[in-house]
């Protein structure tokens, strides 16, 4: 699955990104779009994408969410505060499942949410 993560200011995203989860961007520009690729490894299955900047790609927190894993959703919220981000939906557990989530939204104006394995 590959997608594709709407941004007014690419730098600024990719310093958000960055400081959020340790990501290391490949930048690209294709068909006159700025995209900065998330890390990911082609003899591994998976998830990747990108955060791109253009005139058809408009930041928002309607649509699709993406989740991304992380081992503790209050460092990662700390430091989604301290670059820029705000606290949607506060850290939820769900015991049953053992999981819990959070949403943000992103320096770019974007609904993201956090998944944490219990």
């Amino acid at each position: 699955m590959y997608f594709e993560i709407p941004v007014n200011d690419l730098q600024r995203a990719v310093k958000f990104y960055s400081a959020i989860f340790n990501f290391i961007f490949e930048k690209e520009i294709m068909d006159g779009y700025e995209m900065a690729f998330f890390p990911f490894e082609k003899t591994k299955s998976g998830v990747t994408g990108a955060l791109v900047k253009g005139d058809v790609y408009k930041p928002t927190k309607n649509g699709v969410i993406l989740y991304f894993k992380t081992d503790s959703i209050e460092n990662t919220l700390k430091k989604v505060l301290e670059y820029g981000g705000s606290i949607l939906y506060p850290k939820t557990l769900n015991e049953k499942f053992g999981f819990a989530v959070a949403e943000f939204e992103d320096s770019e104006g974007n609904r993201i949410a956090l998944h944490q394995d219990l």
